[in-house]
């Protein structure tokens, strides 16, 4: 006789929804609940085929990425880097672009955890994605609060934007702006302004700038950036994006403000794509193949041992890389 998944359920005690989400690795299950059903399927030798390798004790070797944006020249190196390391160590990966769609990246949690991924690196930009707590796969976070529990890995966003802003101190700007995104993510690259403002005040110096929405069109941003540079005496901008400071750069030099005569530029994240098509750029360069080292050795300590106590952050340093803008 063909065992059922309904079989299960009657012999566990519970409803068939429940060994489903047992079977899935997905939803919040406690560990009574997760044993019973477990012990029910041993009993009656029951063994879907998405659960098979794992109850035989071998992994899927898949790990998931989920990331906002792949477009982004800071993910598609993050991206990168982590695809070609976890490669060379038998890993493939499924990538999810969540194009900063909450829905979207639950949809892809849900299919990360039906699909028995070993493990998940993400970069969430999404607010209130409460599966984060409920999925019981191991989990490291790039540069985002996801849930209590989860290591977070980035750069130290703090001391990277102090030494930008005092790199254009240095340089002999007094009325330096920030140009950052919108305090909407809880991101702790937010950080980036707390640095900027406190080297700001330790100088006794007005902070000045504008908070660009992710999703505001590029024009906007651009007649944002504009009024700002016409109508403010700025001679230093930190940008905490190094396309923002890009578009900065074309911006005044259109309206006749000379880079770095008149005006200063500092920005942040210092790809290698963005140094090749603007060596003039000065920037705070986020180590990432070091980032990238770090979530994986993390990830791979969590596969091994679910119960491993890791730190609720691991923060590397960040270098500034002076060039023609400051």
């Amino acid at each position: 006789m063909v065992v059922k998944l309904t079989d299960v359920a009657e012999l566990a005690g519970v409803s068939a929804t429940t060994v489903s989400r047992v079977i899935n690795n997905y939803g919040y299950l406690s560990k009574k609940t997760i044993d019973k059903v477990h012990s029910a399927m041993r009993e009656l030798n029951y063994q879907p085929n998405s659960l098979a390798r794992s109850l035989q004790g071998k992994s899927t070797m898949l790990i998931g990425l989920v990331f906002p944006s792949v477009r982004h020249p800071f993910y598609g190196e993050l991206i990168e880097n982590l695809e070609r390391k976890l490669f060379a160590k038998g890993y493939k990966v499924i990538l999810c672009d969540s194009e900063k769609d909450p829905e979207k990246e639950r949809e892809y949690l849900r299919m990360l955890s039906a699909n028995q991924v070993d493990g998940v690196i993400a970069g969430s930009h999404n607010l209130n994605i409460d599966e984060y707590q409920n999925v019981t796969l191991p989990i490291i976070s790039f540069d985002r609060f996801l849930a209590p529990g989860i290591p977070i890995v980035s750069s130290n966003n703090f001391e990277g934007g102090k030494a930008a802003t005092e790199a254009l101190i240095a340089r002999g700007a007094k009325n330096i702006a920030i140009i950052t995104g919108a305090n909407d993510t809880a991101s702790p690259s937010d950080y980036r302004f707390d640095g900027y403002k406190a080297v700001m005040d330790a100088h006794n110096l007005e902070t000045n700038g504008i908070r660009l929405k992710s999703d505001s069109s590029e024009l906007l941003k651009q007649i944002e950036i504009e009024k700002l540079l016409k109508d403010e005496s700025i001679d230093g901008i930190f940008c905490t994006d190094d396309l923002t400071a890009v578009t900065v750069i074309n911006i005044a030099t259109r309206i006749s403000i000379s880079v770095p005569t008149d005006l200063k530029v500092v920005g942040y994240d210092g790809t290698k794509l963005l140094h090749q098509l603007a060596p003039y750029l000065s920037t705070v360069v986020q180590p990432i193949d070091e980032m990238c080292d770090v979530m994986i050795e993390l990830l791979m300590k969590r596969i091994e041992d679910a119960d491993v106590i890791l730190e609720e952050t691991y923060s590397l340093p960040a270098r500034v890389a002076l060039s023609e803008s400051c």
